[in-house]
């Protein structure tokens, strides 16, 4: 049976829609009015590179199974949908049109799956030992998710990395390194059966007789997408230096005892949290994946953009970690280089605005 799936953000969100056309699923992508007719008229386009082929294999959205079309925020009808997909940067959900969005979502108690590196606060409120902890310093607007059921809401590690290519349209998505999305389950054991039931469609897709890559994992544990946590303070944030962003492969590669003791950390914090030791990826295997990583990490690229906000998972480890009485200096050092380099990107918007004129909040 086809499901209706209701995806926030086209950018990274077109890659798991791909996934789902493929699998004969329909998808309808929440973005921009710009990009919603680029998306209406010509489709979506994902790149991506099979196992054994040397180039990257382009997946166009209108040759698939599944319908796809895409709307603005204050167009969507969420009774229409079975699963709501989270793929936008969590800055973008205080955008006003998007928080209405988000209170017709929680109203219509549309399940929700989140595939952003940072985890909506209703999720983390389903691990007991964050339930009470003051996290809401972390978030952009905190506000935005305080009407939704925590057992409604939950995270899918997004693993796999992917771009848009700067000199391609905003309907273009290059995927760098093919790996699985990993999701936790949600309260209901229905919402899991659909879980379960798309992860199961989207790993018999067949491309002329082929696997294809980045496949829908559901797991039992709660914390298995918390293993990414390891990844990003030890890779991605540190990506941010007070000169010049670096490359992942730098950031991890630079000082790999150091880069070790971060990742070692951070699984700790994990597991304190309440994760086993199988719910996390070795620190091996990820350094070998980030010698394939030779750009930047997309935070690291918002910062040196001007970006006066990102997602701040780096923050969110800094707090939980001190709530948790075991700080940790270079944790705290990356949230100190990264707050400074959003503070001077706020001073400069703020310059820039005529006198008079009203500071947009983002």
């Amino acid at each position: 049976m086809a499901r209706n799936i209701l995806i926030l953000g086209a950018s990274y969100g077109s890659l798991l829609a791909t996934k789902l056309l493929m699998a004969a699923h329909n998808v309808t992508l929440v973005c921009r009015k710009q990009t919603a007719e680029l998306i209406n008229r010509d489709g979506t386009e994902v790149r991506i590179k099979l196992r054994g082929e040397a180039a990257h294999r382009p997946i166009l959205s209108r040759d698939l199974p599944g319908i796809l079309d895409a709307v603005e925020p204050a167009d969507v009808d969420p009774s229409r949908y079975d699963l709501v997909g989270l793929a936008m940067q969590e800055p973008q959900y205080t955008n006003h049109a998007i928080q209405l969005l988000m209170i017709k979502i929680a109203e219509a108690k549309l399940p929700c799956l989140s595939i952003m590196n940072m985890p909506p606060l209703p999720y983390l409120k389903r691990i007991p030992a964050l339930a009470k902890m003051d996290l809401e310093e972390a978030y952009t607007n905190a506000e935005v998710w305080e009407r939704f059921e925590p057992g409604l809401v939950s995270l899918c590690s997004p693993d796999p990395q992917a771009f848009r290519p700067p000199e391609e349209a905003a309907n273009v998505l290059h995927v760098g390194l093919p790996t699985n999305f990993k999701a936790a389950p949600f309260a209901d054991d229905k919402h899991n059966l659909l879980l379960r039931e798309l992860e199961a469609d989207i790993d018999a897709v067949k491309l002329e007789g082929q696997d294809v890559p980045v496949k829908l994992k559901v797991f039992d544990s709660m914390f298995v997408p918390l293993a990414k946590w390891s990844m990003l303070l030890t890779g991605n944030y540190r990506c941010i230096t007070p000169e010049e962003p670096r490359s992942i492969r730098d950031a991890v590669h630079g000082d790999i005892i150091l880069s070790q003791s971060i990742y070692d950390h951070v699984d700790g914090i994990a597991q304190r949290l309440g994760a086993d030791p199988t719910d996390q990826v070795p620190f091996e295997k990820y350094a070998k994946a980030a010698e394939s990583l030779l750009r930047p990490s997309s935070a690291a690229r918002a910062v040196a953009g001007g970006a006066a906000s990102i997602e701040r998972v780096d923050l969110l480890v800094k707090l939980i970690s001190h709530q948790l009485g075991v700080p940790n200096a270079e944790i705290d050092r990356t949230v100190q280089i990264v707050n400074q380099k959003l503070n001077k990107s706020n001073v400069a918007d703020q310059s820039s605005v005529p006198r008079g004129a009203p500071i947009a909040v983002t």
